[in-house]
């Protein structure tokens, strides 16, 4: 596995100094990329299916080559949020200039920010990774995901007792408001229960919820101070687009996927059937082989150069920049999807 083709995330950014550059129209560039060129280059590249091999894994995983990708990951999304705001502060954008260029901003955001904390934050034994993660996502006001995704939905995927697991017949836009104020107060009563455990108090220094929530409101004070009150609001958009498409993703993984439930509150373990995959080698590309999330709930900690796919996992029919177009409009979502999740669902169950 070449590690300079994970190189290919930065041209999501690029692509937004390039339609700001160029003006106009142009100034969609961005999602048009995303959502209308790599669709489109995925069906033609195709997937690969191969995975290293178990030799070659340790190599693979301490090779600091593929963690340092990520690590460039940070500055570049903190410099580019900072950026828009400069860039916004100035007036000189057109209504279309404007609109297209806080949407790239939120698009570049989500694919190169939450993204990438999302591999970074499952790093818990190390101290570096974590700490980038939440940086990345103080820039898009998500910072609470970090205690949601790693100690609640990983234990819960694929139950309905997990926000981010969509349901059969469920509407992205309902699932994304039960998943947004859902996975806050999982968010939540994670930091509480914690808490209670260590004997501290819930309101307090201690609390990290309160503490993202102070630092990302001290991040809108800043950015008002500087470059005034139209940034603040290029800021706020820029971040509800950028966790909206962090959410579409989690519609995408685990539509309709269910875990067996073997006792009143126990759940089969998770295994490489209870989300959905696609080794889509273009997207996979851009995404850290996010798409490779059948194996990335299975073994949580594996990083991204060694997951695995797994022939017996849900497929998608396409990488997710494309299965994305088709979440957003739910009846050929549900068209394309719902017989393919029957397939895997254990027999009578109707949540």
């Amino acid at each position: 596995m070449n590690v300079a083709s994970f190189y290919l995330i930065f041209l999501v950014p690029f692509s937004v100094v390039l339609g700001y550059v160029l003006g106009g129209v142009f100034t969609f560039v961005t999602p048009f990329f995303v959502f209308g060129v790599i669709p489109v280059l995925d069906i033609i590249i195709g997937a690969r299916k191969n995975n290293p091999s178990k030799e070659q894994e340790p190599a693979m995983r301490e090779k600091f080559s593929y963690r340092f990708i990520t690590f460039l990951c940070a500055p570049v999304q903190v410099v580019m949020v900072l950026w828009g705001a400069y860039v916004i502060s100035l007036g000189i954008l057109t209504p279309v200039e404007l609109a297209g260029f806080v949407f790239s901003m939120g698009t570049s955001s989500g694919v190169l920010g939450i993204n990438v904390s999302h591999e970074l934050q499952h790093r818990v034994n190390r101290k570096l990774e974590p700490i980038l993660a939440r940086i990345m996502l103080w820039t898009v006001g998500y910072m609470h995901w970090a205690i949601e995704h790693v100690a609640g939905h990983h234990r819960n995927v694929a139950t309905p007792q997990d926000p981010a697991t969509a349901r059969m017949g469920e509407s992205f836009y309902a699932f994304w408001i039960r998943t947004v104020i859902g996975g806050f107060r999982s968010a939540w009563q994670i930091e509480k229960s914690r808490l209670e455990k260590k004997n501290l108090p819930v309101v307090g220094v201690h609390n990290r919820m309160i503490l993202y929530l102070l630092s990302e409101a001290a991040l809108v004070f800043g950015i008002f101070l500087v470059f005034g009150i139209s940034a603040v609001l290029y800021f706020i958009v820029q971040a509800f687009i950028a966790f909206s498409l962090l959410e579409i993703v989690n519609y995408v993984e685990h539509y309709g996927l269910l875990r067996r439930q073997i006792g009143k509150e126990r759940y089969e373990p998770v295994t490489f059937i209870h989300s959905w995959n696609s080794s889509n080698w273009l997207t996979n590309r851009f995404l850290f082989n996010l798409q490779r999330h059948s194996d990335h709930h299975y073994k949580p900690e594996r990083r991204y150069q060694i997951l695995r796919h797994f022939d017996e996992s849900p497929q998608l029919p396409t990488g997710y920049a494309g299965m994305i177009l088709l979440a957003a409009i739910t009846p050929l979502w549900r068209l394309v999807m719902d017989h393919r999740v029957k397939e895997y669902r254990p027999q009578g169950d109707e949540i």
